[in-house]
Formats: structure tokens, C-alpha cells, sequence
């Protein structure tokens, strides 16, 4: 799967809503009620960040749910990408790029979205082939104006801006013309999941997928 089949399907999966929950997920055996209520609250496509022992695990669980399109977070070498697709994610994120990354994801054809923050980074993503991508870590790198002034000398590349995105900001960054969707962890929280509380993390759910301007 070539790096431009691999943006258009990631571009179609970020279409999907205003906002992919990043989830660092600690108990698997939560994860398929959690991807139900996320589905449910409108926000079908869900990243996994590879940071926790129940990740994979977790992966597993979420993608047999329907509706939902469960992806990997964190991704960052080949091995990381192969155990992903292993575990069931339909798609991988990685906070930047690599060669070895480019290739393991062509191999296995698992659809990749590449962090790039700075115009180098961005030019030599589209020079391997990605016009979506990740914009990491967004808050930390100027946010919403770091981002908006990349749109005028590359007007072609698209992101989902992540890190440091709340429900305070993610208007600004949903409201830019480069921007298709932004991934924020405030949807999910390890009280809510600790404690079942589907009912809370659906209705953050639905106010996200609101967000769409």
C-alpha cells in the first residue's frame, strides 16, 4: 500500500468526526464497553496509544464492536506497526516518520498518519507521499497559529492535530482550512473507566462530535 493510498484512507477515516479520543487504556477487559459508548456518542474512529501492557489487548476488544474503526497510537517502529495490525487496528499513528516505519506500513498495508510539525517535516512527509498528518505535539509547538501559518505554503497537506487539545481549543484548530479533525484524551478519563461510567464518557462523546464547525 503505497503512502498516498495510506493518506486517502486515513483522510477518510478523520472525516468520520471532529474528534479522534486518544486512549491510554489500562484494563483491556474495559475495552469493548468503551468503544461502545464512544460509537455511540458519535465518534467512531478511536486511537489506542501502544503506552500501556493492555493495549493490544485492548485493540483486540474494541475492534469487534461495530461502527467503530480502532487504530493504534504511538506507533513507532516496524515492530509496533506489525503487532498493531496483528491485534486488529485498522490504522496506525506515530508522532513522527521514519524510513523503516514508511516501509513496515506499505508491507503490511496498514494505513499510516505521520507526525510533522516543522515545514522540513511536512515537506518530507509529502515528498514520501502523506498529505495527512498528525501535528504533534500541537499546544507545545505554537497551536492553532503554528498551524494556520503552514497552510499558506503548503496548502495541499491536511492534519489532525494532537496534544494539548480541549474542548476550550478545539474550535480554533476545527475552524483552520488544513485541519480535518483533531485527537483529544479529555473524552476519555481513567475515573470514568475505572469506574463504568459508559453514560459519562458518551455524553463527552456526543459534545465532541458536535464540535464540527
Amino acid at each position: 500500500m503505497t503512502p498516498e493510498l495510506q493518506s486517502q484512507k486515513t483522510r477518510s477515516l478523520c472525516r468520520l468526526a471532529p474528534v479522534i479520543p486518544v486512549i491510554v487504556i489500562k484494563d483491556a477487559a474495559a475495552g469493548a464497553d468503551l468503544a461502545r459508548a464512544l460509537v455511540a456518542g458519535g465518534l467512531p474512529v478511536l486511537e489506542v496509544t501502544l503506552r500501556s501492557e493492555a493495549a493490544l489487548d485492548a485493540i483486540r476488544a474494541m475492534s469487534a464492536v461495530e461502527g467503530g474503526h480502532v487504530g493504534a497510537g504511538t506507533v513507532l517502529t516496524p515492530d509496533d506497526a506489525r503487532r498493531a495490525k496483528d491485534a486488529g487496528a485498522t490504522f496506525a499513528v506515530s508522532p513522527g516518520l521514519t524510513d523503516r516505519l514508511i516501509d513496515a506500513c506499505a508491507e503490511i498495508e496498514l494505513p499510516l498518519l505521520p507526525g510533522a510539525v516543522t515545514a522540513s517535516e511536512v515537506m518530507r512527509a509529502a515528498d514520501a507521499g502523506f498529505d495527512m498528518l498528525k501535528f504533534f505535539p500541537a499546544e507545545a509547538v505554537g497551536g492553532a497559529p503554528a498551524l494556520k501559518s503552514l497552510a499558506g505554503p503548503l496548502p495541499r497537506i491536511s492534519f489532525c492535530p494532537t496534544g494539548g487539545v480541549t474542548t476550550g481549543n478545539a474550535a480554533s484548530y476545527l475552524s483552520l482550512p488544513n485541519v480535518v479533525c483533531v485527537g483529544g484524551s479529555w473524552i476519555v478519563t481513567d475515573a470514568d473507566v475505572g469506574s463504568g461510567n459508559w453514560q459519562a464518557i458518551e455524553t463527552r462523546a456526543r459534545e465532541a462530535a458536535a464540535l464540527r464547525p
